[in-house]
């Protein structure tokens, strides 16, 4: 466990300017203007029911969620646009959504995925079939239409976003939240009821210096590019190296990823002689810290397909742990079908905090068929409702109704977990 640089909680930060960026971009609330003698820093103050860190693949999913039950929302992402692995590392062939031949994740993941492909006259397999490998049922999707198609969602659920920021500070104030938020030229202060952690490596967890989980070595990343041919979005198979010891845990590690990811195609350019056709910006990373929650999801749970009492979305993949060797997915066996339970999202100890993503609380094999697209935007929606009804509520995640969260979820197209 690393505890947070203790210097982030000494030093003040003055409040920025909310990037603005259209439509999707807008204050959320009281918002203390700049004075005029200090017009080159000036202020933000932000009230929200939900601030959301992190805007990729859980992230999104959570923000429209909470958004559209209601809740004042504030999505915070360090990077240029929402999608994470999917948009910005590229793996735009996300899965599974299916399971022994019938869907068993839905909702508003499902909802942008579809929409995304039926926008680009793309193809989707057939969930009635169960595959020979587990990878044919993975939907082949435009990544440059879901990253827009993401912040429309966002827009139409009065989400506002916040790009090129991150948190400094995390302090427990009366109600909830005070979070400190630098972006280049932005300072931000953000008052909230309640925050969804889908940072990856659960990073605000790590500022409040909760305990966290993590190898001595991480899984490769993957590095995404093109050569010698076209790349056709959500048509075909894009190219991937292997970065060895990528490492995402803050942005000293996660430069040298991609230096190392593009150094090494580069030596294949030279090497094959053909032009490079496509490159994505940033490595794609598979592991980082993952939450103790107030459970965690062992391999045994993940395999045996146990059934959680406060289940709150299905997941499926094979135990899928890469290695410098490569990797031998381990499929899971016909009719198993794990479920992910509420309280693997909530850190252990904490309050008004939650947690979606490949974060969540679990051992590493479990994590690694955990943390693939699909989960993860089930966990996102899941955290989403409950953060939204904990925030008007005044209660913790855990404190709102179970029957509540899964009815919510239901209303809002999810599949919820049901006992055999």
């Amino acid at each position: 466990m690393q505890n947070p640089d203790p210097d982030w909680n000494r030093r003040r930060f003055l409040q920025g300017t909310f990037l603005a960026s259209g439509a999707v971009v807008a204050s959320t609330s009281e918002t203390v203007a700049a004075s005029a003698a200090n017009d080159q820093q000036p202020e933000i103050v932000d009230t929200v029911d939900v601030l959301v860190v992190g805007g990729g693949t859980a992230g999104t999913v959570a923000a429209i969620q909470a958004g559209r039950l209601g809740a004042k929302t504030l999505l915070i992402e360090r990077g240029s646009q929402l999608g994470g692995t999917m948009t910005t590392g590229g793996v735009a062939f996300p899965g599974l959504f299916d399971a022994w031949g019938k869907q068993i994740i839905a909702g508003i993941g499902w909802e942008l995925v579809k929409e995304s492909v039926e926008m680009d006259d793309g193809t989707f397999p057939n969930f009635a079939k169960v595959p020979q490998r587990h990878w044919q049922n993975q939907v082949f999707t435009n990544q440059f239409l879901y990253a827009i198609l993401a912040e429309e969602k966002c827009a139409q659920a009065g989400v506002a976003i916040a790009y090129y920021e991150f948190p400094r500070s995390v302090t427990r104030v009366d109600q909830g939240w005070q979070v400190d938020c630098v972006g280049f030229g932005t300072s931000r202060r953000v008052f909230c009821r309640q925050i969804i952690d889908c940072t990856g490596g659960a990073e605000v967890v790590g500022l409040l210096g909760l305990p966290r989980l993590r190898e001595d070595e991480r899984q490769p990343g993957s590095f995404l590019y093109m050569l010698g041919e076209a790349h056709e979005p959500g048509r075909n198979q894009i190219h991937r190296l292997y970065v060895h010891g990528a490492d995402s845990t803050n942005s000293r590690t996660a430069t040298q990823a991609n230096l190392a990811g593009r150094k090494s195609i580069l030596a294949k350019v030279r090497e094959e002689k053909k032009r490079l056709m496509h490159l994505q910006p940033e490595t794609g990373f598979r592991e980082s810290y993952r939450i103790e929650g107030e459970t965690i999801v062992t391999v045994q749970d993940y395999t045996s397909g146990r059934f959680f009492d406060d289940a709150i979305s299905y997941a499926f993949y094979p135990v899928d742990l890469h290695t410098r060797e490569g990797v031998k997915p381990e499929p899971l066996k016909p009719g198993t079908l794990p479920t992910i339970p509420l309280r693997a999202l909530i850190p252990k100890g904490s309050r008004d905090l939650i947690v979606a993503g490949r974060c969540v609380s679990s051992d590493r094999l479990a994590n690694s068929g955990l943390r693939v697209q699909a989960p993860c935007m089930g966990m996102g929606q899941a955290a989403g409702v409950a953060a939204a009804l904990a925030a008007k509520s005044g209660k913790t995640p855990l404190e709102v109704p179970l029957g509540e969260i899964r009815e919510r979820l239901r209303e809002h197209g999810q599949i919820v977990p049901e006992r055999a």
